[in-house]
């Protein structure tokens, strides 16, 4: 159910200290992680003994799924000297990593990964297979993939009304929308129409009047935007959104849910139909 995607998404990640299994022999025995996506999948797929260095935002609550568990791990600094200096076997780093970075690890002759954002949850199962399988446990990814899929399919359907779909805006700082990506996909799934695809094809920034002609019937923010700390959270503030979406029109997802997939995406679908009940339905 989904009501335990929590605590199936911790339980998973607690697996890979509690039963460690046989890794094949060319399996890594230090991985580096600079990422703070692949942090979540070193920590839901290796094993601890696997796990030489996480990087600098492992232990960060707001932004990491599994911080609590990262606490007992070393941590780099995400620099290519540190990825050289601590020894590791695999290096785990993001698209966006420098180019001397790449290049160091290269001239190093150290094992390098780079994992990117997921555009979709089948891109997102793809990467999970790889990389459990090159830390030595397929059957773990598997069993990642098996529940990622099980919680989607549960929100098949589940906001749409007398056959009409709602219409609802992801909304970030600044004015900045999408339709795509894996929030995106849910949304789909769920039944619930993404008023940005009436805005742009793919993402960007929109006026408050577009938003306010698109008029969705929902916006959906992030927990980290509630506040008005800078301009950019101030814009979700703004009087006339506030009269035409106050907090029972605002479905919320927590920041750090969002920011990467992986273990964390069991909670994020959870998220979702627990807003989806409480205000749609």
């Amino acid at each position: 159910m989904l009501v335990s995607c929590c605590r199936i998404g911790l339980l998973l990640a607690c697996m890979a200290f509690a039963a460690p299994a046989a890794k094949s022999a060319d399996a890594p025995h230090r991985i580096l992680s600079a990422n703070l996506c692949t942090d979540q999948l070193v920590l839901a797929l290796a094993d601890s003994s696997q796990i030489a260095s996480l990087s600098p935002f492992a232990r960060d609550p707001a932004m990491s799924y599994l911080a609590a568990l990262a606490g007992q791990f070393p941590q780099n600094r995400g620099s290519g000297e540190d990825m050289v200096r601590l020894d590791a076997d695999l290096v785990l780093i993001g698209p966006y990593d420098s180019g001397y970075t790449r290049a160091l690890l290269i001239a190093q002759h150290l094992r390098f990964e780079s994992a990117g954002p997921w555009t979709t949850l089948a891109d997102g199962n793809d990467q999970i297979r790889h990389l459990a399988e090159l830390f030595g446990h397929q059957e773990r990814g598997e069993a990642l993939v098996a529940q990622i899929e099980a919680a989607r399919a549960s929100l098949k359907g589940l906001a749409r009304r007398e056959g009409r779909a709602p219409k609802v805006l992801v909304l970030q700082r600044r004015g900045y929308v999408f339709h795509s990506g894996v929030v995106g996909e849910l949304l789909a799934q769920a039944g619930l129409e993404n008023a940005a695809a009436d805005l742009f094809a793919d993402a960007g920034f929109v006026s408050l009047e577009a938003i306010l002609r698109a008029a969705p019937d929902y916006l959906i923010v992030s927990d980290a935007d509630q506040r008005a700390e800078d301009q950019g959270q101030a814009f979700l503030q703004h009087p006339a959104l506030a009269r035409l979406y106050p907090p029972e029109k605002r479905l919320v997802l927590p920041d750090r849910l969002t920011l990467c997939g992986g273990p964390s995406t069991l909670d994020l679908i959870r998220a979702l139909a627990e807003e989806i009940r409480r205000k749609v339905g």
